[in-house]
């Protein structure tokens, strides 16, 4: 199951945030309890030996997969004996109630689909600083420059489209030609998806403002607008829409649902450092008023350990490990194949430009 669906403007408005343009909506849960990977040159993060043993329990504010999450939770809980209540939700919605909560907020960990709203939360000094031995595991252009917030795996984003009415030689080699009326309705976008405004602040980055306006104007007149990434994709493998820009793991699950036979589409990737050839970081965070810091923090450090990206390499979520040397387990296009945009995470910011410009735009 998944928290990912239209941005939401009113949130937004309310909580005075650009979370929305990092997620989705959804009916919250609690519940108690590739193929080549960028390697780090470190150890696996161990704590010191003067450190206090973790114990009690912590509750984690989730916005990542809740079966990849519920894994990584079992694994933890039995490697250390806390035991942690998850409460899962858009990264959207929990991070604006983390903000409307503030000192009092029950969070002790958030971990997130996407970094924006980590971005965000960082701005807003929620964030505690993560350990050295922490961030070791992870190569430093992952995670923030500010040391309160840790890549845990990515996300490559990619062009799903219809292997019977599109073949591979039609096919762009950069994202910015979906413009063009050539794309007229054979396109499919999810303009409020987490992941899609990213992409527009690649744009932003590597060609300005005012490419990204006419590229988002562009894509309005050609596109089907679909509610979802998991829609979108479903809708080009089914016909309805010719090509549709995705994040790869989304065709890999559809995959797994309907079986290869079923399959009539194939993932598409643009020419090194394209925009549109990009990648997205999920991540987690201590928040700085967690009741139980020692747990929380080694919650974290689990998370980017080789057990806890060992759990990541294995799921079905699809996504690329990126701590402590471990490689994805799963049949993906090699890792040091993707080369992505030069657009760092910091670039991509909070995310309240690009859904500004959505808004404007009329595409939310």
């Amino acid at each position: 199951m998944r928290f990912r669906r239209v941005a939401s403007i009113g949130l937004a408005a309310i909580a005075g945030l650009a979370l929305a343009a990092c997620g989705s909506s959804g009916k919250s849960t609690t519940s108690a309890h590739t193929s080549t990977a960028t390697t780090s040159t470190s150890n696996t993060a161990t704590s010191g030996t003067s450190s206090p043993k973790p114990s009690g329990t912590i509750t984690l504010y989730n916005g990542q997969h809740e079966q990849t999450t519920a894994l990584l939770v079992a694994a933890f809980e039995k490697q250390t004996g806390v035991k942690v209540k998850v409460r899962s939700d858009g990264e959207d919605v929990l991070g604006s109630q983390i903000v409307q909560e503030g000192a009092n907020s029950p969070a002790d960990v958030f971990y997130t689909e996407n970094t924006p709203v980590l971005e965000h939360l960082q701005q807003q000094s929620l964030l505690a600083p993560l350990p050295a031995s922490t961030l070791a595991a992870v190569p430093s252009q992952y995670s923030s420059p500010q040391k309160d917030w840790i890549g845990a795996s990515a996300r490559a984003s990619a062009l799903v489209y219809n292997t019977k009415l599109i073949s591979p030689a039609a096919l762009p080699s950069s994202m910015l030609a979906l413009a063009g009326p050539q794309w007229k309705d054979k396109l499919g976008i999810s303009p409020g998806e987490t992941d899609f405004q990213p992409l527009v602040s690649a744009v932003t980055k590597l060609d300005g403002s005012a490419k990204a306006t006419a590229w988002l104007r562009g894509l309005k007149a050609n596109s089907k607008i679909y509610p979802d990434n998991e829609a979108l994709v479903a809708q080009v493998n089914n016909g309805q829409s010719a090509v549709g820009l995705i994040n790869h793991y989304y065709w890999y699950r559809l995959r797994d649902e309907v079986g290869t036979a079923k399959i009539h589409s194939a993932l598409h990737y643009f020419a090194p450092n394209d925009p549109g050839n990009l990648l997205n970081v999920a991540g987690a965070a201590v928040l700085k008023t967690s009741a139980n810091p020692t747990a929380a923090q080694a919650f974290v450090e689990f998370l980017v350990s080789k057990a806890g990206q060992d759990v990541i390499a294995s799921s079905e979520s699809y996504e690329y490990p990126l701590g402590s040397g471990v490689l994805t387990k799963k049949p993906l296009r090699p890792f040091d194949q993707l080369h992505p945009a030069p657009v760092s995470l910091t670039d991509l910011g909070d995310g309240s430009a690009p859904l500004q410009l959505e808004q404007q735009l009329g595409l939310l």
